[in-house]
């Protein structure tokens, strides 16, 4: 579906405030609040929105310690792809997982509360992964950039 300017102003007001009441947000996008009702849902069906949640602290939680975690599997068929992805989303501190190109075949990003913490995780849940054959950790010791907004451009629509 493309994306028109309103589309985009309507987007880039949620980036910024999820929780908008649909009259202001019509406001602020110059339609009224039955167009601007009518577009969100538009933007939602077609998956252009895929949600709406409030953005948690890791370290207000307890979770001091962002680690990266490359991770080689045995091979790239579809059983042990599909197989490991089943595993590692039941695993409560992977924050995210991406399937890589490359050297790695998946890089995650896990909260951990300390070393020890990280070390039950790798111990309990990572080692424990099906047809894991490499686990290569590295720890972040600050973060610079965490978005979950994404700037949108004119150009687009």
């Amino acid at each position: 579906m493309p994306l028109d300017r309103i589309d985009i102003a309507i987007l880039e007001s949620l980036q910024k405030d999820g929780r908008i009441p649909n009259a202001a947000l019509a406001e602020k996008v110059g339609l009224s609040q039955s167009a601007c009702s009518r577009r969100l849902d538009n933007l939602e069906k077609s998956g252009t929105i895929r949600g709406y949640h409030a953005r948690l602290s890791n370290a207000a939680l307890g979770h001091q310690m962002t680690a990266i975690v490359h991770i080689s599997l045995s091979g790239q068929f579809e059983k042990t792809l599909s197989d490991f992805e089943a595993a590692i989303k039941r695993c409560p501190n992977v924050l995210s997982c991406h399937l890589m190109s490359g050297e790695y075949d998946y890089i995650l990003r896990i909260a951990a509360k300390d070393l020890v913490d990280y070390e039950r995780i790798h111990k309990e849940w990572l080692s424990a992964m099906p047809h894991v054959t490499k686990i290569n950790s590295s720890f972040a010791l600050r973060e610079i950039v965490d978005r979950t907004a994404m700037g949108m451009k004119p150009e687009m629509a």
